[in-house]
């Protein structure tokens, strides 16, 4: 080590060279870093998509959702398979393993789809969407009509909306997937008057193979003739309404002169037109088509908004705008992440000057300070090399793990900067003064810098989640700390030997600050006094040792805030959902929807935001649908955006059956397992059996959680009887008498009432559905259903009431399964006041348990969502900080060749704990700050930070003990005059550094206050501590040492 810090003395062109090639690749490695929100989680979720037109979730569940999870339960790599059953579509989702590969999983499970048979033929084709942390829209936009706009309905913009707004922004850089709301497709309808095909004597299904045998493009080989060489090709097409109604369905060839033909015109009307509506949607009171705009994995958050906002702008100055349409946005993620990055760069630099100005008032000279200075920069930039090599982003997270690096980064510079400085103030020259200072302190350098990042390898280990939340903030806090060390070595004695050689002997005079200079004369002699009379009587500093640690125990194990798992954060975005009665339209939805949008209306028609009253809302719509709606809102001041919850759910909740559910945007998906919301499962055998249990629990729950608390609970699917259903059962006998099946009796009714899509076919160079339906379609009382007539394939004209019965029940309108068994599932989101864990022990110990003792037939309750995750992790986290000083205390081993010395340095963590928990405490007398899994990992980093001053203590201890011919005594009270001062500068720099962070709140500030509070709270307590502790230990197991 003397050989390689005589060469970088001796050599400051290269190593300043060295040092300005690292910034330059820095600031590279900047511009292609994706910049996001947090970080991405590799944790892939797959979902299968499957839509069947008409189909109720029994019959999802029965034909399509039960063959999927046979075929798929088996694939590699699988942690859980939830199914969805709903009307018209079914949809299986498979969370992967945490670092499973997301192409190689998706490979194999659409090669496993591709074997499974016997699907309906109605159902569409299995579709596999991927998604990952990206499933959380980056922007929402909004498609509405301009004031002299002449268009009359959205429905009709369905084309222009897939093909011309959809095409456009998905070629946009950075975006994977948009999903849209509103605009219908167009289709060629074949409405058809059922009384004359009965007169005719034409059934349903003879019809629906006459349409489907009317077209046909077949190529029939070649012809050769002489020279040339001709494709022979079949075709009949009648994809037009003109060609569509000359289609023969019936041919009378009973008279022996001519045949009749009976033309699908005669019978029906054929015309195009649009499919319609599933939706309602409004922005501020305006009907509109809505869009959610995903990116891709690793995508520049920022650069894609950008782009895409171009590309909007372009859609709307060449296209839209013409029209008398407008496309904008409504949501912005790039705001709040432009916002917290904002905030997270000035309390980086602010954290800078301040650690600066703490220099100065310690060295009352710029040249050491400048030096020391330079410590920053090139540590924080030259991380950027390594994030970008890594393949991670900048983030809130990894960015205040920079901001918690500014303080630590100056350290180890100061520790051989100061040394060099104490040297040269002796009088020995400022070569020998940069190497000699240097060499004395470079193992407790290097030391503490292991410390600190060897404490982040067991957290990078976790097989969880938030050990990828964890990754980004230990990679940019251990690469800046490794820098730090390398210009500590090599750049400070550089730098310090030119500058003290051409300094003038007579200027080291130092500047004196009156009332600043008393205080640290007085704390200096307060310090030395007490090692001086613990060390008289070791009793003494033994039992002062003792009282410290158990003081610290009773502080860590009785004080300890209750867990929570990750912070919500503080979007400016609030998401409702609305629960309507079973079997409710959309348009009885619809109107359930405009009592929520009447209560917002005069809030975004204020013209002036005021401090005063309610917030002014900028932006509200809402999507209503049969069965449900949701909602979400924006204010003009982000701040008070919760204060709009009580004013979108309260009219809701006025209206009779209805529920709502809001709450603000989480800066965490499903990836991570949510923030706050518990869900508890009831899984069996079937509904019968788990539904009344259900039904009890949810009683329970909301009586422990009163709604009217702010509490919101609600289950999932509902708990109610269900969608009112007519249940039509054919008698198979009589089917069988008129030539019938059960297949072909479903389709005829799905005709007449619904609509029966046929084929897919080619119009105006796209692919349209070919539907056919009654021209009397849509049944409106039951009466109508025994009364219903219509023509069997053998002519007879029948009614329904002749081959089946009616029966009407109540039926799910959505049947959920967890590992291919039925589940019920509550969602309880407690309100701010208690806990998560608070949360779970009351579901627990109240009600699961007791519930649980009544169980049989297979029936099980069980905790998943956020209290799953917040059990494992904190299960982990506990475990890892037993790792963590584990694992230092072999590296102390090994660098100071000693079992007993490791063991001194590690008796101030319990103390620096303690001093976390007193922070957050204090902290909380302010702003709401729970003890969640972000702020847990302050306690790890603590664990690795505390222990540099009791290193520093020790070796410098032990270096007088080598060096000079001095006492125990003396050597322990020669050690602590020379590190006093390095020691309260290193942490002063590290405390004002976290300053701005714990002071300055917005947007992101709630994922790193509660770290940086315990790390100030901890690094303060174990500081004033260590020269309590240290000495005194140091005197015992020296002397034990020497004795044994």
């Amino acid at each position: 080590m003397k050989n390689f810090i005589k060469l970088c003395i001796r050599n400051p062109v290269a190593i300043l060279a060295l040092v300005f090639l690292t910034i330059f690749f820095g600031f590279v490695a900047l511009k292609d870093i994706p910049i996001q929100m947090t970080p991405d989680i590799d944790k892939p979720i797959l979902q299968v998509r499957v839509s069947w037109q008409g189909a109720s979730p029994d019959d999802i569940e029965r034909e399509i959702i039960t063959r999927l999870e046979r075929s798929i339960s088996s694939l590699p790599g699988i942690e859980k398979i939830e199914s969805d059953s709903r009307y018209g579509s079914g949809r299986v989702t498979l969370t992967y393993n945490i670092g499973q590969e997301i192409d190689d999983a998706t490979i194999k499970l659409l090669n496993r789809i591709s074997t499974i048979n016997g699907f309906p033929e109605e159902a569409s084709k299995p579709i596999v969407r991927t998604s990952n942390s990206e499933d959380s829209p980056i922007s929402r936009l909004v498609l509405i009509k301009t004031k002299n706009s002449k268009i009359e309905d959205m429905k009709t913009l369905g084309n222009l909306v897939e093909f011309e707004i959809i095409e456009n922004l998905s070629r946009v850089e950075g975006v994977s997937e948009i999903t849209f709301r509103g605009g219908s497709k167009k289709e060629l309808k074949i409405s058809v008057d059922m009384l004359k095909l009965a007169n005719f004597g034409i059934s349903i299904n003879s019809l629906i193979d006459s349409l489907k045998n009317s077209s046909a493009q077949l190529t029939a080989g070649e012809l050769i003739e002489g020279k040339r060489t001709y494709t022979l090709r079949a075709q009949s097409i009648a994809y037009t309404p003109k060609s569509a109604r000359e289609i023969i369905i019936k041919t009378d060839n009973s008279s022996a002169v001519s045949s009749a033909s009976l033309k699908l015109g005669d019978v029906a009307d054929i015309y195009i037109s649009y499919k319609d509506p599933t939706s309602f949607r409004r922005i501020n009171g305006e009907d509109a088509i809505t869009f959610a705009v995903l990116r891709e994995p690793g995508a520049n958050v920022v650069k894609t908004m950008n782009f895409l906002n171009a590309e909007i702008k372009n859609l709307n100055l060449n296209n839209l705008n013409a029209k008398g349409l407008d496309l904008y946005n409504v949501y912005d993620e790039t705001i709040y992440i432009n916002n917290a990055i904002d905030l997270v760069q000035q309390n980086i630099i602010i954290g800078g000057i301040l650690a600066v100005i703490v220099l100065l008032l310690f060295l009352r000279s710029y040249r050491p300070t400048l030096i020391i200075m330079f410590a920053i920069p090139i540590s924080v930039i030259g991380t950027f090399v390594m994030i970008s090599s890594l393949g991670l982003s900048i983030n809130v997270i990894s960015l205040a793990g920079l901001a918690f690096a500014v303080g630590m980064v100056v350290d180890a510079s100061i520790v051989s900067q100061e040394n060099i400085f104490r040297l040269n103030q002796s009088g020995i020259n400022s070569e020998k003064s940069a190497l000699n200072g240097a060499l004395q302190v470079w193992k407790p350098i290097l030391g503490s810098a292991l410390t600190t990042v060897i404490v982040f390898i067991p957290v990078l280990m976790i097989d969880l989640p938030v050990g990828q939340l964890f990754r980004d903030i230990a990679v940019a806090i251990s690469v800046s700390v490794v820098i730090s060390v390398l210009v500590s070595l090599t750049l400070i004695p550089t730098m310090a030997k030119l500058s003290l050689g051409n300094q003038d002997q007579n200027k080291n005079r130092i500047l004196n600050i009156p009332f600043l200079d008393d205080l640290a004369k007085n704390l200096r002699k307060l310090i030395l006094n007490y090692i001086e009379w613990s060390l008289k009587s070791l009793k003494r500093g033994l039992m002062v040792i003792i009282g410290i640690i158990l003081i610290s125990f009773v502080f860590v194990l009785s004080l300890i805030p209750p867990l929570d798992y990750l912070p919500d954060g503080n979007r400016n975005f609030v998401f409702a959902r609305i629960i309507v009665p079973p079997g409710y339209n959309k348009e009885a939805t619809l109107d359930i929807a405009k009592a929520m949008e009447k209560s917002a209306r005069p809030l975004w028609e204020k013209k002036v935001e005021t401090s005063e009253g309610k917030p002014k809302i900028s932006r509200f719509f809402f999507v209503a649908y049969s069965g449900g709606a949701f909602a979400g809102a924006t204010t003009e001041d982000p701040k008070r955006v919760k204060e709009i919850l009580p004013i979108l759910t309260k009219p809701v909740r006025s209206q009779p059956g209805a529920r709502a559910f809001a709450q603000q945007a989480s800066l965490f998906g499903r990836s991570v397992g949510g923030s706050r919301s518990i869900r508890v499962n009831i899984t069996g055998p079937s509904l019968n059996q788990i539904k009344p249990i259900a039904q009890d629990l949810f009683r329970s729950i909301r009586k422990e959680f009163p709604p009217s608390q702010g509490h919101q609970v609600r289950s999932i699917p509902t708990l109610n009887n269900g969608t009112p259903q007519v249940i039509i059962k054919p008698n198979n006998l009589k089917l069988s008498e008129y030539g019938l099946n059960a297949r072909e009796f479903a389709t005829v009714l799905d005709v007449y009432n619904d609509g029966l899509r046929v084929s897919e076919i080619p119009f105006e160079g796209r692919l349209i559905d070919m539907t056919l339906l009654s021209s009397k379609r849509n049944l409106n009382k039951i009466d109508d259903l025994n009364n219903f007539s219509f023509v069997t394939k053998n002519g007879e004209i029948i009614t329904l009431s002749q081959i089946a019965d009616l029966e009407i029940v109540g039926l799910p309108n959505q049947i959920k399964r967890l590992s291919g068994k039925r589940v019920l599932s509550i969602q309880l989101r407690p309100n701010e006041n208690i806990s998560l864990e608070e949360s779970i022990k009351i579901l627990k110990d109240k009600l699961i348990k007791p519930m649980n003792k009544k169980l049989k037939n297979g029936v099980f309750i069980n905790i998943s969502g956020a209290a799953s995750e917040l059990e494992r992790t904190w299960e982990s986290m506990k475990q890892n900080v037993i790792i963590a000083l584990f694992v230092i205390f072999i590296l102390l081993t090994i660098l100071m060749k000693s079992f007993i010395l490791p063991l001194i340095v590690l008796v101030i963590v319990p103390t620096a704990a303690a001093g976390g928990i007193i922070a957050l405490i204090f902290l909380n007398t302010f702003i709401k700050q729970p003890l969640d899994m972000l702020t847990m990992l302050g306690f790890i980093i603590l664990t690795g930070v505390v222990v540099n001053n009791s290193i520093l203590m020790v070796e410098q201890t032990m270096w007088h003990k080598k060096h000079e011919n001095l006492n125990l005594k003396e050597c322990i009270l020669e050690a602590t005059k020379n590190r006093i001062r390095p020691i309260f500068m290193s942490t002063l720099t590290s405390l004002f550094g976290l300053m701005p962070l714990l002071l300055f709140p917005g947007a992101g500030s709630e994922l790193y206050r509660g770290i940086g509070a315990v790390i100030f709270g901890g690094l303060t307590m174990s500081t004033l501590l260590t020269f309590f502790m240290i000495p005194p230990l140091l005197m015992v197991a020296l002397n034990f040492k020497k004795n044994s």
